[in-house]
């Protein structure tokens, strides 16, 4: 199931913010929920979303540390989530069915990379756990309360070229490689989004997966304090960009101006008919492929969420 990308003309770069992409749109009225929404791309998703409107509802671990990075955020509440716990993930789904709300925009943002071996559940690796398994059984659950015509996201990674799904080993039984497990939860993510935007379109739900750019976050501001491996290209580029945010005010970088390739997504026609592929030799070239999304591009959570038949 291979499928050469090519662009799309969305007129949207490299260099647009999300609150460009989302200048003129108004989703007044719209509900979003937004995992590890509080924290890194998380973070600048829920501020442009809830900048254009959105009631975004941030699924975190942390109530209190949540509750202080959105502080000054209008239009968002916090619920506890643990999404390598899935009785957590459970309640927290359940609790969300009750209140008898829809779901326009559900983006699946949070994650764990590159950790030191870590069981979790019935013995399951923490990144796959985590990254696949806990935002499955969430969008399981939450299928009820998620409106005809919502988007889906998934935030994978190009760390997918990392690895395929281990089918013969997907808990890493047989030995442990934390960027190899980081890669197999990154290419579930995108198979996920492929399998499930299948399921929905008879009910206009899309779904979508994304690379969203080497970019400083927690993730790999631990990463480096733990003195973890990181690829070194990666990291210059990461510093690079890092230095580059510095001199844009918040809001005008697509590093740290709110994740843009996620608010593409909820507002391009474009998107209209384009079935979203995964590339069956994605780990051969990293010059050649790039991660599925229907865009047959890269890009952030918050350009991946418009509605795509909009005019």
């Amino acid at each position: 199931m291979s499928d050469k990308q090519v662009p799309i003309g969305s007129g949207f770069g490299a260099h647009t913010t999300a609150d460009e992409v989302l200048a003129s749109l108004d989703l007044s009225g719209k509900r979003a929920i937004v995992t590890g929404g509080h924290s890194g791309l998380g973070l600048e998703t829920t501020r442009a979303l809830a900048g254009a409107g959105a009631q975004v509802t941030i699924g975190a671990r942390s109530i209190e540390a949540a509750r202080s990075a959105v502080a000054g955020i209008d239009g968002v509440e916090i619920d506890r989530l643990d999404l390598s716990d899935l009785e957590s993930v459970r309640v927290f789904a359940e609790r969300f069915v009750a209140s008898g709300r829809s779901i326009d925009i559900l983006i699946n943002s949070a994650g764990i990379m590159a950790c030191p071996e870590t069981r979790v559940g019935d013995g399951w690796e923490a990144q796959f756990a985590t990254n696949h398994l806990g935002h499955f059984a969430l969008v399981n659950r939450l299928w009820p309360a998620i409106s005809r015509g919502a988007r889906i996201v998934s935030v994978s990674s190009g760390g997918h070229h990392n690895s395929a799904i281990r089918w013969e080993d997907v808990q890493f039984e047989t030995g442990y490689d934390k960027w190899q497990a980081y890669g197999q939860s990154k290419t579930a993510n995108a198979l996920f989004a492929v399998h499930l935007d299948r399921l929905g379109r008879d009910t206009s739900i899309r779904a979508f997966s994304l690379h969203p750019g080497k970019i400083f976050t927690p993730c790999s501001v631990i990463s480096q304090r733990r003195k973890w491996s990181v690829p070194a290209g990666s990291m210059r580029t990461a510093i690079r960009l890092t230095r580059h945010s510095r001199r844009h005010p918040r809001g005008r970088h697509p590093g740290l101006g709110g994740d843009l390739t996620a608010t593409r997504r909820y507002r391009r026609p474009l998107l209209r008919g384009l079935r979203c592929r995964h590339p069956r030799n994605r780990w051969r070239s990293r010059r050649r492929q790039r991660p599925c999304s229907r865009s047959r591009g890269g890009g952030t959570p918050v350009d991946l969420v418009g509605k795509a038949d909009r005019h």
